[in-house]
């Protein structure tokens, strides 16, 4: 009696490789709308974290002169009586959408001030990651 010898066969055949493909298209499609959407809620929560950072120095600018600055660049360069900055280690943040903080003083409802964002969209209002942020 003869004994066949079995080939042993090196890699993986074409069928196996599209399998293997759509296996992993599959979970993609299932994994990466839940990730994006984390994408929208920590950028809200990084633009919730740079404002209490300037918050922070507006605090100690008032602290140091008496008053509020009347635009968020005297945290970094003023002439005012008794400042003691700069307040900020680097310039100014943008927000996390690329656009400027808004700054205002006096605030509304009789809050010394307010800062703002718009959120992605850069309008007012807006829902999800479109809505402003504002701290006061």
């Amino acid at each position: 009696m003869k004994v066949s010898k079995l080939k042993k066969t090196l890699g993986f055949t074409l069928i196996e490789l599209l399998i293997v493909i759509v296996i992993m298209g599959l979970l993609m499609s299932l994994v990466a709308p839940a990730m994006f959407s984390k994408v929208g809620s920590s950028k809200q929560k990084t633009a919730a974290a740079q404002m209490q950072m300037l918050s922070t120095a507006l605090d100690t600018h008032l602290l140091d002169t008496g008053n509020y600055p009347s635009a968020l660049e005297e945290l970094r360069k003023s002439t005012a009586s008794g400042w003691d900055g700069p307040y900020l280690p680097r310039d100014i943040p943008m927000d996390p959408w690329g656009n400027s903080y808004e700054y205002s003083t006096p605030g509304t409802e009789g809050n010394p001030y307010a800062l703002k964002t718009l959120g992605r969209d850069g309008k007012p209002g807006g829902e999800g990651e479109d809505e402003d942020i504002i701290y006061q």
